[in-house]
């Protein structure tokens, strides 16, 4: 590899890495917010739970994936970074739920999009080896782990001092400074290495879109990512106050979810390394039915200050492990050069899921007065989830040229 290749590689990685960093750990915090808010608005969970859901739902759009592969990465990431403090800060200033649902739900919901993993994984695969794809995406994902161990506590200092609006604008600050890693991002959509091969950019967009949507593995694959998105978003929104429902302290909800960050780093990192040397669709497997056990057993198990953290630690190791080896998979499919757009589309199916597990957990809350039920559900989906990627083949999609190379 040249120098300079690795100079441009080492910088992407770093930029995406605080960058996800900081987007993400601003959103674990999300929950925090949950109690403090509706008690100013004067409404039920059911509400900032729709706010949030809707929130997942546009984050998970692939508008912006699509427009990073045509525009490149480091002006999509630099207009979601604004757009993040603009949104936290309307937040402090909305006075009903229609505004919420505005500021927090589209506006945020946006700008996640533009400055997390889609778009940013997607840089980085321009320029990292092949074969080094699920061990640089769990990097970055460790580091979005980071920020969910780092900022949380953070957030719950700041509610504590300033309460909840100086708090969001405070972290509007934090999200504003996203911008500054962009420069580290390349500029321009494509392969940037010198000497640097590009597979399948001979395929027209369109032909490529198409023979994903025929392709078994990346329809099954998308169908997984669901279940994820319904577990990360309905324990990251409502384990704080589910918590505090089982009469704990905040300070152990926002270590809770702490350890869930923490955690996530060694699970990211281990099943990044392990995606580049073992069939991803196996241990994807393999997290969702750890999922479903470790829910299992904190259900059955009293809700205690301890309980509470070992689950945090159990649930972070498996929390985002998903994303290195989903993505990866997505690029071993069909090549980096689109990755952004065909990982975005994945990525919309975990989000879709994101809005089903946050909305129905306040709603089934609020009509029930139990989380118990959405808790159920989550060990019924981490089964079928396991399930659904077993059957998942390695085999990429291969370009009308290499196949004419092949043959």
């Amino acid at each position: 590899m040249l120098a300079g290749n690795r100079k441009l590689i080492v910088a992407a990685i770093l930029s995406a890495s605080l960058a996800v960093m900081l987007s993400s750990g601003i959103r674990a915090s999300f929950g925090l917010f949950l109690t403090p808010i509706t008690g100013v608005l004067g409404t039920g969970r059911e509400n900032l739970s729709l706010a949030i859901a809707i929130n997942n739902l546009v984050y998970g759009l692939p508008l912006v994936g699509i427009l990073s592969d045509r525009i490149g990465p480091r002006w999509v990431v630099i207009a979601g970074s604004i757009l993040y403090a603009i949104g936290l800060i309307l937040v402090t200033l909305v006075t009903t739920t229609v505004g919420l649902a505005l500021s927090l739900g589209v506006l945020v919901g946006v700008a996640l999009s533009a400055t997390t993993y889609v778009v940013v994984l997607g840089a980085v695969a321009q320029l990292a080896p092949a074969e080094q794809h699920s061990r640089m995406f769990g990097l970055i994902t460790a580091m979005g782990s980071a920020g969910m161990f780092i900022v949380p506590p953070l957030a719950q200092l700041l509610l504590s001092s300033l309460g909840w609006q100086g708090a969001l604008y405070a972290l509007a600050a934090v999200a504003a400074l996203v911008a500054l890693m962009a420069f580290g991002l390349p500029q321009r959509p494509g392969t940037q290495l010198h000497g640097a091969r590009q597979p399948h950019i001979d395929e027209p967009f369109m032909k490529m879109v198409s023979k994903a949507r025929r392709h078994r593995g990346y329809l099954l694959l998308t169908t997984g990512f669901f279940v994820c998105g319904f577990h990360v978003a309905f324990i990251g929104a409502h384990l704080p106050a589910y918590l505090g429902d089982k009469g704990l302290p905040a300070f152990v909800a926002a270590a809770t979810l702490s350890l869930v960050g923490a955690f996530n780093i060694l699970g990211s990192i281990t099943f990044g390394w392990l995606g580049d040397r073992f069939r991803k669709n196996y241990m994807l497997s393999l997290i969702y039915l750890g999922r479903a056990v470790v829910i299992l057993l904190f259900l059955l198990a009293p809700v205690t200050r301890i309980s509470a953290l070992v689950f945090g630690g159990a649930i972070g190791f498996l929390w985002l492990a998903t994303v290195p080896l989903t993505s990866g998979a997505v690029a071993q499919f069909f090549g980096v050069r689109y990755l952004s757009t065909f990982y975005g589309i994945v990525f919309f199916s975990h989000q879709i899921g994101a809005f089903v597990g946050v909305w129905l957990g306040g709603r089934i809350y609020d009509t029930s007065g139990s989380y118990m039920p959405i808790w159920v559900a989550g060990i019924a989906l981490g089964i079928f989830a396991a399930l659904v990627h077993l059957p998942i083949a390695d085999q990429p999609e291969m370009s009308s040229a290499a196949a004419a190379a092949a043959d």
